[in-house]
């Protein structure tokens, strides 16, 4: 009966599967659909991986009877996957299956379910693809019109999944510009939840297209059956979860239809968006670990190489660039250990020098007044101090006030017969990626800074606006509603010709802080700005909710000066370096102006980030106590594919007298093996009662450690905040 119980929970389920059964695993998992020739195409079941013998009865005992890929037309009171309009008028689709193809690709298995209408010449392809040594696969659908007009694509979702119901939860991220990737986690109700985008550039900093469901209750971090899904686009996206008279929650995800009706013309093919998917018989962490694997193998540029340690000059100058005061940040990070120096905002202009923000954007030149020597300079200045170069720009965007702009009006985003819109500084606005002249200016942006300094090692790649003139000077009038989707495709052409050319440089993702985290862009991309925000504090909660689908080598942390410059809170260095070490480590901060004793305290850090940046960056994640508790703590660890080497995490949240916090345990320990327990950043005067000793696996998952609620330290010395980062080694 148990059994029975999970395969019901934990699956997607849609019809009796008499005839062809197409069966997609991964490692752990199974999906399977039934696809018989001349008819619908039938969601079986998705969950833990099936048996043999468990696949030669499923259809006669999962009775759900759901399209896997439903259209609009036809018995269709409810939510659908495409909705089209023929040229002739009729909205109607009816579809069948007419040809299964499976192949093995390098990185895993496609398996392609072509689906025809039973009248018109038009066709869509579900494409699953399992990827190999992971437990994630990925759908999509390939739309192709073969009639002799163009056929309007009202609604174009890249995947649809049925759920069962039950108690079942969904986990998902919202926020705002200095407050991103906030966890909200609700049960699934009677209606609609939709979860969506609009902003036309940057996709997450309101909302994610990343949801997990918890299919047993109340969301838990380590246990429990979960799945998760990921929508791998950049541009305008809406997850719908419909929950209407039946025994299942309806989940679609795609790009956002509203306001881009695609006018699909003869012989053209719409391609979809893949939606990851994977799923857990571990908890939320679980559902982490697997996105995260999957990330770094397949998802995400150089996603198996550690990152550079670096300083950024934002918060330490802002636009107050010099080449004097660049040489001297350079020799402060060098002399602490670090690797890479990022020269941010400032740097450029000639007839419109960039002061503030309100001008030079396009205008992709060098500053002589503030730079002389200029990048060749900074160049030379880094391999000096032994360290790299970076530098900032934000090649999708002009100014008004901008040589740029002057020359090229015409290749701005604007409607017609209206005036332009304008953003950041009052004259921002957003070059046009769906033309290809604006792809060939951001592609000979970044090419013409790197054959002049081809030791430049990393671009920090910003997008401070949404598209808020909705118009394109590029398109023709009857395509105004691809804008959205065809600024996407330029962006994506541009990218990949630049990552032909410069294969080994490293990519920020940056877009007003968190705007672009998304795993359409990652391809491309190293890494992501997290958020403008560096509060240390406040970093813990949004770092935790970024933890859900990102692993820690995509997340820029990073130290910075007290009082924070967004929250004005005083924090201590500690504490701040601490809760920096948990994702990819950097400084963001004038060390002009920091004492000699915090200059060792980061020195010290970096030495020791250096340590176990492997299992940081690489190792799974197991989150332990999530500040959304109002525990009055929050703690996380990562462990070693091999279980030698851990990295445990612990920071107090808030301060009471008297207080009482959780006896943390530990996971994803070998039992069996004994670990060194090392404090990191240690300030007490006197080690940790533990520090040095040796336990088993089991004792820590058990029983965990009792971590002091302060530090022991001066007087003079004592705050309100305590954390501890504690090394576990099986190896010394």
């Amino acid at each position: 009966m148990k059994k029975t119980f999970l395969l019901l929970c934990a699956g997607f389920f849609a019809c009796s599967a008499v005839g062809q059964q197409v069966v997609v695993n991964t490692q752990n998992t199974s999906l399977v659909v039934s696809a018989p020739i001349g008819e619908q195409l039938k969601f079986v079941y998705y969950g833990n991986r099936l048996s043999s013998s468990d696949l030669t009865v499923l259809h006669d005992v999962e009775n759900s009877n759901y399209n896997a890929y439903p259209v609009y037309g036809l018995t269709c009171p409810t939510e659908v996957a495409l909705a089209v309009k023929h040229p002739d008028g009729n909205m109607t689709l009816d579809m069948v299956v007419d040809k299964v193809d499976s192949k093995q690709l390098p990185d895993g298995e496609l398996t392609v379910i072509t689906l025809k209408d039973k009248v018109y010449p038009f066709f869509v392809d579900v494409c699953y693809k399992a990827y190999s040594d992971t437990d994630v696969m990925t759908i999509w659908s390939e739309i192709s019109n073969k009639q002799k007009k163009p056929v309007m694509l009202n609604q174009f979702a890249s995947a649809y999944l049925p759920i069962r119901r039950g108690d079942v939860w969904m986990s998902h991220l919202y926020g705002s510009w200095g407050n991103e990737t906030k966890l909200m986690q609700e049960p699934l109700q009677a209606g609609m939840k939709v979860i969506k985008n609009k902003d036309g550039v940057r996709n997450s900093h309101t909302s994610h297209g990343e949801l997990m469901l918890s299919l047993d209750g109340k969301p838990q971090e380590n246990y429990g059956n979960t799945m998760g899904v990921a929508l791998c686009y950049g541009g305008n996206y809406k997850l719908r979860v419909d929950t209407h008279d039946d025994e299942y929650h309806h989940l679609f995800a795609g790009i956002n239809e509203e306001n881009s009706a695609y006018n699909l013309k003869s012989n053209e093919t719409f391609v979809t968006p893949e939606l990851a998917v994977t799923y857990s018989a571990e908890g939320l962490s679980g559902v982490s670990r697997n996105f995260h694997k999957w990330a770094r193998e397949y998802k995400i540029a150089h996603g198996k190489d550690l990152r550079k340690i670096l300083l950024n000059s934002w918060e330490g100058v802002y636009f107050d660039i010099n080449q004097q005061g660049m040489d001297q940040m350079m020799a402060d990070i060098a002399s602490m250990g670090g690797e890479l120096f990022v020269m941010d905002d400032g740097w450029f202009g000639d007839k419109y020098k960039r002061a503030t923000d309100n001008s030079s954007l396009g205008d992709w030149v060098v500053d002589t007044d503030k730079l002389p020597g200029g990048i060749e300079q900074l160049v030379a200045d880094a391999k000096k101090h032994g360290i790299k170069f970076g530098i900032w720009i934000e090649p999708e965007m002009t100014n008004t006030s901008s040589e740029l702009f002057e020359k090229h009006p015409e290749w701005v985003i604007k409607a017609p017969q209206r005036d332009l819109v304008l953003g950041r500084g009052g004259t921002q606005v957003v070059l046009d990626m769906a033309n290809p002249e604006v792809q060939d200016f951001v592609v000979k942006v970044v090419d013409d800074i790197m054959k002049k300094n081809p030791d430049i090692d990393y671009i920090k790649w910003d997008a401070n606006m949404a598209i808020l003139n909705h118009g394109s000077q590029y398109l023709p009038k009857d395509e105004q509603s691809h804008l959205y989707i065809e600024y996407h495709r330029g962006f994506e052409k541009a990218c990949q010709r630049i990552r032909e050319q410069y294969p080994d440089l490293t990519i920020q993702l940056c877009a007003s802080g968190g705007g672009r985290a998304n795993y359409g862009m990652l391809p491309y991309f190293d890494e992501f700005w997290v958020s403008d925000n560096t509060d240390a504090l406040q970093r813990i909660y949004m770092q935790w909710g970024t933890s859900y689908f990102y692993p820690a080598v995509t997340m820029a942390s990073h130290i910075s000066a007290a009082p924070n410059h967004q929250t004005f809170r005083t924090i201590p260095l500690k504490y701040r370096i601490d809760v920096a070490m948990s994702g990819r480590l950097g400084m963001e901060i004038q060390p002009s102006m920091m004492s000699e004793e915090e200059k060792a305290l980061c020195k010290t850090a970096i030495e020791q980030y250096k340590e176990v940046r492997p299992v940081v960056q690489q190792g799974d994640i197991y989150r332990l106590v999530s500040p959304y508790d109002d525990l009055g703590v929050a703690s996380l660890m990562y462990v070693d594919t091999n279980k030698d080497d851990a990295v445990f995490y612990w920071w107090k949240t808030e301060t009471f007298c008297n207080q009482h916090l959780p006896r943390i345990k530990m996971a994803g320990l070998d039992p069996e093996k004994l670990y060194t327990v090392t404090e990191l950043n240690r300030i007490d005067n006197v080690p940790l009662p533990f520090e040095g000793k040796q336990f088993t696996g089991s004792y820590l998952m058990n029983n965990g450690l009792e971590i002091p609620y302060t530090h022991h330290v001066d007087y003079h010395n004592m705050t309100d905040y305590s954390s501890r980062v504690l090394r576990l080694n099986s190896k010394y």
